[in-house]
């Protein structure tokens, strides 16, 4: 098993512990203690946020990723500036937001004229876009130096720790609203900190070289130019993924964005092997494309598709066969606030097809961003960024906030379509084989199968019905196709081992 096989499996480790974690402040803490406009505020501050953090870095993320390998090599650490440049760079982003928010404040309120309590609170988001900025400014140089499993668990497992230990002194009255939003602002910097310590006590970084390098002054046209194209892209990219939330509490109100954010935190769910193979696959991916070893990315490339699909099919069935249960559990909790949660089961179907389709194209948009061609990559989030921005107003307006799914939907799927059409012309790369089609055949007519099961009346034994039989099922068909050899090795010997030490304590 190979490192990105071994550092992604810990990741995801860490990466699925905090979507349960998350799950349980989405799924059950906030609708029992907040109301749905509350939610739909808290889901506002963390996608501006992400969006606002995201233009802050102006451009240096990327280039962190694909030329500190440069550095490392020809300077060493203590010789090395790129980390006081890039957050030089992060600090003057910032300043820029703030010039930008300050001078256009009332029109920022005005504009959140169905979402007053947006507006109130509008001022909390710059501290909470700062923390996250510098969190990722370090989290990129931690990538960098194979630090991805630390990284994923302060940012998917820690953040939502700490969101749980809010929410609960928040719950039994420890906190009022606004003091729970102060401290949710300044979440990210108990990670920050610790991410910052990890990495000088590494003896592989270190902020304190200020001159300029050879290096530096060789490669700075071309780490501009890069950085231009890839930001743009990825900002694009953020705010094709965020602006459905914007025009959401633009148009119709928080207690809709509180709605949209659980279907989309249950979608996400099908994100959590991908986010572990970004983190390690990015400098793996830059080195190979360094060292011109094109048979490790394609690789690379055919077993993310493989395994990416496999547990996308496995996650998207166990979330379809379970969705109404879900509903149930949610208006049940919240009755209080008066339910309301059903157009959460076709907006998660919806959104879940979306995702399973992202999975399926593997790797793609790290190989490309990793390449000479890394403009390509700017093109295409901008295409994603015209197509899915006029598309979610069309469609919100006319079919609500199924609207906004079916076009997620329409937009992954074009975007994706092009950059596997790219990666198939420029290279020959194309990962997929006839196992792969009769294997996603076969766990469509399996989930269908499963669905047909009797429902009994209490929700919990149909989630535990329902989802053991698919899960035996698909393994079952797992084994017969065989699609992705690593990940069924793997389970089998989970499986073996679980089964040893139950025979030891027996």
């Amino acid at each position: 098993m190979g490192i990105i096989q071994k550092q992604g499996i810990k990741s995801s480790y860490f990466i699925f512990l905090g979507f349960l974690i998350g799950a349980i402040n989405l799924l059950v803490l906030f609708p029992l203690f907040f109301s749905k406009n509350d939610q739909g505020l808290v889901r506002a501050m963390i996608d501006i946020g992400a969006t606002l953090s995201v233009f802050c870095t102006l451009g240096t993320l990327p280039v962190v990723y694909k030329f500190y390998p440069f550095y490392n090599h020809y300077l060493g650490t203590n010789k090395n500036e790129l980390p006081f440049i890039t957050l030089m760079i992060n600090l003057l982003g910032f300043g820029i937001l703030l010039l930008i928010g300050w001078n256009n404040k009332e029109f920022i309120i005005h504009n959140l004229g169905k979402s007053p309590s947006l507006g109130y609170y509008f001022s909390y988001i710059y501290p909470y876009t700062f923390f996250l900025l510098i969190f990722y400014w370090l989290e990129a140089f931690a990538w960098g130096l194979h630090k991805g499993v630390m990284t994923n668990f302060l940012r998917e497992t820690a953040i939502r720790i700490l969101t749980t230990i809010l929410i609960l002194l928040f719950g039994f009255h420890y906190l009022n609203l606004n003091q729970f939003i102060t401290l949710f602002s300044c979440i990210y910097v108990l990670p920050m900190l610790y991410l910052l310590f990890s990495l000088i006590r590494s003896g592989q970084w270190s902020i304190s070289n200020f001159k300029i390098s050879a290096v530096t002054k060789r490669l700075k046209g071309r780490m501009i130019s890069f950085a231009l194209f890839v930001f743009a892209g990825q900002f694009f990219n953020l705010l094709a993924r965020t602006n459905d939330t914007f025009m959401i509490v633009g148009l119709k109100g928080l207690s809709d964005a509180s709605i949209f954010a659980i279907a989309t935190y249950v979608s996400a769910i099908l994100e959590i092997p991908q986010r572990s193979l970004t983190s390690i696959s990015i400098p793996i991916l830059a080195k190979s494309w360094k060292e011109k070893d094109f048979d490790n990315i394609k690789h690379i490339y055919h077993k993310s598709v493989s395994n990416l699909l496999a547990v996308g099919l496995l996650l998207f069935g166990l979330i379809w066969l379970n969705i109404q249960n879900l509903v149930s559990f949610l208006n049940w909790v919240s009755h209080k606030q008066g339910g309301g949660y059903d157009a959460i089961v076709n907006l998660a179907f919806i959104m879940g097809l979306a995702k399973l389709i992202d999975l399926a194209t593997g790797v793609n948009a790290q190989i490309i961003g990793t390449s000479n061609y890394w403009k390509f990559d700017f093109f295409t989030n901008v295409m994603f960024v015209i197509i899915s921005i006029p598309l979610n107003y069309y469609l919100i307006q006319h079919y609500d906030l199924t609207g906004l799914a079916i076009s997620n939907l329409i937009a992954y799927t074009l975007y994706n379509s092009v950059r596997f059409a790219f990666l198939y012309k420029k290279f020959n790369l194309q990962p997929y084989r006839w196992k792969h089609g009769l294997f996603v055949l076969l766990s469509i007519g399996l989930m269908l199968l499963v669905h047909q099961i009797p429902a009994p009346a209490n929700f919990v034994w149909n989630i535990a019905i329902q989802s053991t039989v698919y899960a035996i099922g698909f393994y079952l068909l797992t084994v017969w196709i065989n699609p992705a050899p690593e990940i069924l090795d793997y389970a089998k010997g989970f499986v073996q081992k679980q089964l040893n030490r139950f025979v030891k304590q027996g």
